[in-house]
C-alpha cells in the first residue's frame, strides 16, 4: 500500500506539470458563480478538469499494483476503479457543458441525479452479489452486523448519491475536499489492512496518494460493508449537505431570511472572516481526530 501511495504521489506530480498548462492554454477555466464570496472573483479562469490528473494518477498506480491472480468479477479494486471513473465521466461532461456555455451552469441537477442514480444502482447490486460483500453490513464499535436483505440495494443507493453530492458540496475551497478525502482513504487502507483486504487497500492507498478525493470514498467504505462509518470519517462532507438542506429550507419557509451567511457552510466561515486555509486545516485536523 505504501509503494501504492508513493507511485500515485509521482504520477501526479508528472501529470500535473504536464496537464495543468495544457489546459490554462486550452481555456479550460473555471467560471466563478456569481454570488459566490468576493474573495473567490480573482480565481476566474483557474484550470478545471484538474480531477483528471489526480484519476489518472491514481488508477495508474492502482493497475500497476493490482493482484491480477483474483477473478475479474470479484476483484473489489478493479470494481472501485469502475466507480470512480463514472463519477469521473458524469464530471467530465459538467465540467465540459460549462466551458461550452462560459458560465458556472453544467448538467441540470436533474441530469445529474438520473446518472448518480444508475451509477448507484449497477455499484450496488454488483455489492450485493459478491460472495465477500453481500447484504450484510458492520456496526462501528459494536459486534454487530445487520442483514439488510433486498433493503440493501436501495439503502446503498441512497448512500451513494448521498456522499457524492456532499462531496460535491464540499469541493468549494482550495484543497478542503482533498485535504480530507486524503485522511479518508488513509483511515480506509488500515481498515483494509485489519480486514485482510490488501487489493482493496492498494485502492484505498493510490486514492490517497493521488487526492482522488470522493470519487471513490463510498464504495470502499461499501465494500467493506461499513458504510455507516461514513457518517464519521465523511462527517464535513455531511454536514455541508445537511447545512445546504437547512439554509433552503429556512429561506423558503421564512420567506428570504438565512441562517448562515451563505451554504455550504464552509462558506458562512469564510464569510465571517476566517482565512480559508485555516477553514481548510480546520476540517482537516477535525477529519483527522473523527478518523482516529
Amino acid at each position: 500500500m505504501m509503494i501504492t501511495l508513493l507511485i500515485a504521489f509521482a504520477v501526479g506530480i508528472v501529470l500535473g506539470k504536464v496537464m495543468l498548462p495544457v489546459l490554462h492554454k486550452l481555456k479550460f477555466g473555471q467560471n466563478i458563480y456569481e454570488l459566490a464570496p468576493e474573495a473567490h472573483k480573482k480565481k476566474q479562469g483557474t484550470p478545471t478538469m484538474g480531477g483528471l490528473v489526480i484519476a489518472g494518477a491514481a488508477i495508474a498506480a492502482a493497475l500497476v499494483m493490482n493482484d491480477y491472480s483474483v477473478p475479474m468479477g470479484q476483484n473489489m479494486l478493479l470494481a472501485m476503479l469502475l466507480m470512480a471513473l463514472g463519477n469521473l465521466c458524469i464530471g467530465f461532461v459538467d465540467d465540459m457543458t460549462k466551458i461550452r456555455r462560459g458560465k458556472n451552469g453544467g448538467l441540470t441537477p436533474k441530469q445529474k441525479m438520473i446518472f448518480q442514480t444508475l451509477l448507484a444502482l449497477a455499484f450496488s447490486c454488483y455489492c450485493y452479489f459478491h460472495p465477500q460483500v453481500g447484504s450484510v453490513i458492520k456496526v462501528p464499535f459494536f459486534r454487530v452486523e445487520w442483514d439488510l436483505g433486498i433493503w440493501y440495494i436501495p439503502m446503498m443507493m441512497f448512500i451513494i448519491v448521498g456522499t457524492t453530492n456532499s462531496a460535491n458540496l464540499l469541493d468549494g475551497l482550495d484543497g478542503l475536499l482533498t485535504s480530507v478525502s486524503m485522511v479518508d482513504f488513509a483511515t480506509l487502507a488500515v481498515l483494509c489492512g485489519a480486514a485482510s483486504l490488501g487489493s482493496l487497500g492498494v485502492g484505498c492507498a493510490a486514492m490517497c496518494g493521488a487526492c482522488m478525493a470522493f470519487l471513490a470514498v463510498v464504495a470502499a467504505a461499501m465494500l467493506l460493508r461499513q458504510p455507516l462509518i461514513l457518517v464519521l470519517i465523511a462527517f464535513w462532507m455531511l454536514m455541508s449537505s445537511l447545512s445546504d438542506i437547512i439554509q433552503i429550507t429556512y429561506f423558503k419557509k421564512t420567506h428570504g431570511k438565512r441562517i448562515f451567511k451563505m451554504a455550504p457552510i464552509h462558506h458562512h466561515f469564510e464569510l465571517c472572516g476566517i482565512h480559508e486555509t485555516k477553514i481548510v486545516t480546520m476540517y482537516m485536523v477535525t477529519t483527522a481526530i473523527l478518523c482516529v
